[in-house]
């Protein structure tokens, strides 16, 4: 059975900026069966939120801060509004992986933040970029130091993409990590961090080895940027995961 398709709204916020209401009622024509949000620019959390279900777009996951001091509340009532039980923090910036100490002290307010969120239902992840991969820390990626030192609660959200950039074979990162990624970022282009993206289908990613390598809930469509028309993207990426077999929409 295939993972439902999801398309993280960041790669489409200049045209939500323009014309929220608009840009998410084409997302749904396209088929995607949901949504992963990194904010509501261009409308608010409540009309949002009604029309995600006028559409029958479910919420797959959020992207947002850690649910710690003044975010907390913020973060929770979000997600309850949403119904979404993914919380992913989209990012550390790459000098929080220069020493095994920053990475654990890292580690450390996650998983504080991770508690909180199963004593409210949540699942917190972590997205990872390619930096996590490519800087070594004694002797091995920054990203095995920051997994050991993490709860055994606290997943991932694992972008393919990113992962490959960084130099790493994302089918054993996956077969390592096994049901602790429930959500997987499929973009594509030319595993190079300074060139723009492509639809996916249309880079060097091996889709045939890396999604049948995984245990995702959803494969969530991100493209940071690209080199040809978002929307145009984001439909050819739709299109060739459907007809593959390895998604489908609503």
């Amino acid at each position: 059975m295939s993972a439902p398709i999801a398309v993280q709204l960041y790669s489409l916020r200049d045209e939500l900026a323009k014309d929220f209401d608009g840009t998410i009622r084409k997302v749904a024509d396209m088929g995607y069966a949901g949504v992963e949000t990194a904010g509501f620019n261009g409308s608010t959390l409540e009309a949002a939120t009604k029309l995600f279900a006028e559409l029958g777009l479910k919420v797959s996951s959020a992207h947002g801060p850690l649910p710690l001091g003044d975010d907390q509340n913020k973060v929770l009532d979000t997600m309850a509004a949403l119904g979404a039980k993914y919380v992913v923090l989209p990012f550390l910036p790459a000098e929080d992986f220069a020493t095994a100490d920053r990475i654990k002290a890292n580690c450390e307010r996650i998983n504080e933040a991770d508690a909180i969120a199963r004593a409210n239902g949540l699942t917190l992840l972590y997205h990872n970029h390619w930096w996590e991969f490519r800087q070594q820390v004694d002797g091995k990626p920054a990203f095995e130091t920051m997994v050991a030192h993490l709860a055994p609660s606290v997943g991932f959200e694992i972008d393919t993409y990113w992962t490959q950039t960084g130099g790493s074979d994302v089918v054993a990162v996956l077969n390592k990590l096994g049901a602790s990624v429930p959500l997987l970022h499929i973009k594509d282009g030319p595993a190079d961090e300074h060139q723009p993206m492509v639809a996916v289908g249309d880079g060097v990613m091996d889709w045939a080895t890396i999604i049948p390598a995984s245990h995702a809930e959803w494969l969530i469509v991100e493209l940071d940027r690209c080199a040809t028309d978002m929307v145009e993207a984001v439909t050819k990426s739709y299109t060739f995961l459907t007809s593959k077999g390895y998604a489908h929409g609503r």
